[in-house]
């Protein structure tokens, strides 16, 4: 194998049998229970890498179904998103935990865009008159989210127009060979060809639990501000670097 087909096909590992294919990635029918909660400010300055900031300490604990998604199928995800205010003064979402079961959408997500995922069992289903997600780590449960289902309706335009502009941040990391950072960024990304097909809100509650591995009970629920259950297709557009920590 020469070195210039090597510098043509390398985008994934591993390179004889690439984990994932080459975007774009465009997802239908993927489904979200979004519960939002007022958690403590302390916790979160300690979690939010600058040169974000906080103002507001909400967290958005997500469910999110993904049954036909280009490249990675079918999978389901949860994690929590950190509202945060970047340099311009724009709102925007930190993603600070993630956790799916499904290897190409966690080597993608890791690799590209630098989303912190890990592997585990989230779920997302309807139980008779209620909105369930549930996320265990192995055979712990870890994360129990309820909404009572399509309780009153929300404008869909609306939640089209907060998805589009939103931009959103992660922390990638790399290491190089001796274990240092190699690649250590802030990754700016946006949702595209947003198509919201049904919008809802109602009463939620959220319950986290303590585990070693998926501590998303570090940042507590103090008071439950807000949920959302969406229903939508969109496409995950490819990120820009927003901020190189190893640059002198």
């Amino acid at each position: 194998m020469k070195i210039a087909d090597i510098k043509a096909n390398a985008y994934s590992m591993p390179f004889a049998s690439p984990s994932y294919p080459k975007g774009p990635y465009h997802f239908i029918n993927r489904e979200f229970l979004i519960i939002s909660y007022r958690t403590d400010p302390k916790k979160l300055r300690e979690l939010v890498p600058e040169p974000l900031a906080i103002d507001d300490p909400i967290v958005s604990y997500e469910f999110i179904r993904m049954p036909d998604s280009s490249g990675f199928g079918d999978y389901t995800e949860s994690g929590q998103v950190i509202s945060v205010i970047d340099e311009q003064g724009r709102r925007g979402g930190y993603t600070h935990m993630m956790y799916l079961d499904g290897e190409a959408p966690i080597a993608g997500g890791r690799e590209l865009w630098g989303f912190p995922k890990k592997l585990a069992r989230p779920k997302l289903m309807v139980d008779s008159d209620t909105l369930l997600g549930m996320l265990d780590y192995g055979q712990v449960r870890v994360a129990t989210g309820t909404m009572g289902y399509k309780h009153v309706g929300l404008d869909c335009a609306a939640e089209q127009k907060k998805l589009l502009e939103t931009p959103n941040y992660l922390l990638k990391i790399i290491p190089h060979v001796d274990g240092s950072a190699r690649v250590c960024e802030l990754v700016r990304y946006y949702l595209q060809n947003v198509d919201v097909k049904g919008a809802w809100t109602g009463p939620a509650r959220l319950e986290l639990f303590q585990h070693a591995l998926a501590p998303v009970a570090d940042l507590p629920v103090l008071e439950i501000v807000g949920a959302k259950h969406l229903v939508c297709d969109l496409t995950l557009g490819l990120g820009e670097v927003a901020y190189d920590y190893l640059k002198p």
